[in-house]
């Protein structure tokens, strides 16, 4: 028994150590446990750091290569550009002196059969040397003759494809008519436009005509034939349509409120493309008609040669390229064929329009600010501008108790247009007072 005792004892402290061994060990595992976790998680930071670092360099060096190669675009376009405005700078500087051109044949005095060609030259000799020019001098006021229609026909201008614009010496852009020396055609009232056309709607009488045989690029006045083909075509003007990146201008690089992704109706987009000029509006009309983009240009066409407008010829539904090309009777023509159609009148005479795109609400104004005018009745309307076309307008106006249509081409200042109007209305109401008016009418008959 005292044995058993001594062994006993002498296995305690054993029996100690084991039971606390035993207690330790998992508590050290556990801090062994979480020392490596707390490494892997560490090492797994600085690899990503790593990562991310490396990828902002990457891409920094991307964005490094891409600002750089885009400066070389640049710089190479401009040196592109430099070279042709010489070329071409050259080229009309060897018209100037020698007195040829390429097209001599290009404008035509209606009425000059026999010796057009040579005659032909000799004006072309002069719009060009009047385009080079840095000062070209205004015939004096006291040599305009009392009253001088005129009807100046570019013949020779392309119908349904023209060239590329002309391009002065200096390198300053302007206008075809500029180039083609139509602003040397006297009239009496001193318009500032190189053309003008006034013709009494109902009888087809002109009481007014400068130039208006003339070929010349009509900008967006482009769009009162769009509403002519969307009308008749019958499309529904509830129809949802989105703008979209076709829809954007890539010729004139123009701006607009309408973003990409903008919805609206077909009724909203024909109202903005006639009454604010909205370009992507009217450009998404020809794009969603039926066959496409193409269809409706060809539309456009076909009817142009309904309705004998045979100096007229559109590439798009916008007016942007100064392909799109008319003379003044043709649009005389168009605009009253477009009156018929009670929408287009309302549309295009709207003062202001307010559209929700989105959430978002914008406020269209007229381009025309003779419509928001009480001195004014005007039935039908719509304004232009590009600078190959010069400011335009064509508009149907009820004066002296008769109704009239005035086309104005190629005016020259922002407000020449609207002032030229004013002139033609106030000598209509001063003729009709005396009873003159008749003095001034040329038995010419517009053919429609």
């Amino acid at each position: 028994m005292p044995n058993i005792k001594l062994i006993l004892k002498g296995l305690l402290p054993a029996l100690v150590c084991a039971v606390s061994l035993a207690i330790a060990v998992p508590g050290g595992a556990q801090a062994a446990g979480n020392k490596e976790s707390a490494s892997r998680e560490a090492r797994n930071k600085q690899q990503a750091k790593q990562a991310k670092s490396s990828k902002t360099a990457t891409a920094s060096a991307k964005r490094d290569r891409d600002e750089k190669a885009a400066r070389a675009g640049a710089k190479a376009k401009q040196t592109d550009k430099v070279a042709k405005r010489k070329d071409r700078a050259g080229k009309n500087e060897r018209v100037a002196r020698t007195g040829k051109s390429h097209n001599d044949r290009n404008i035509l005095v209606a009425g000059k059969k026999p010796e057009r060609a040579a005659r032909s030259s000799r004006v072309e000799r002069a719009a060009v040397a009047a385009a080079v020019a840095p000062a070209a001098v205004a015939p004096a006021r006291s040599a305009l003759p009392a009253f001088a229609p005129m009807s100046v026909a570019a013949e020779g201008l392309p119908r349904g494809g023209a060239r590329a614009m002309p391009m002065p010496a200096n390198g300053v852009r302007t206008s075809f008519g500029t180039l083609y020396g139509l602003q040397n055609t006297p009239d009496p009232l001193e318009l500032r436009s190189n053309v003008a056309f006034v013709v009494d709607q109902d009888t087809n009488e002109v009481v007014f005509a400068k130039n208006s045989e003339a070929v010349l690029p009509i900008a967006s006045l482009t769009k009162l034939m769009t509403a002519v083909i969307v009308t008749e075509a019958q499309l529904p003007l509830d129809e949802l349509i989105t703008i979209t990146m076709d829809d954007v201008d890539t010729e004139k690089h123009s701006s607009s409120r309408l973003a990409v992704g903008s919805t609206l109706s077909r009724g909203e987009l024909l109202h903005l493309a006639l009454m604010s000029s909205e370009n992507r509006a009217a450009h998404a009309l020809g794009r969603t008609y039926p066959g496409g983009l193409r269809s409706f240009v060809s539309a456009m066409n076909a009817k142009a040669r309904l309705l004998g407008m045979n100096d007229s010829h559109f590439v798009d539904p916008t007016g942007l390229s100064s392909r799109n090309q008319a003379s003044a009777r043709d649009l005389a023509s168009l605009a009253r064929f477009a009156y018929q159609s009670p929408l287009i009148r309302d549309l295009s005479t709207s003062p202001e329009h307010l559209v929700t795109v989105g959430s978002r609400q914008l406020q269209y104004r007229n381009t025309n600010g003779l419509v928001r005018n009480p001195a004014w009745d005007i039935g039908l309307q719509k304004t232009g501008y590009i600078v190959e076309a010069g400011r335009c307008l064509v508009m149907q106006a009820r004066l002296a108790g008769r109704k009239f249509i005035m086309v104005f081409l190629d005016s020259n200042g922002k407000q020449a247009r609207l002032s030229d109007a004013e002139r033609i209305r106030r000598w209509i109401e001063m003729a009709a007072e005396e009873g003159s008016l008749g003095i001034y009418l040329p038995r010419a008959k517009l053919t429609s």
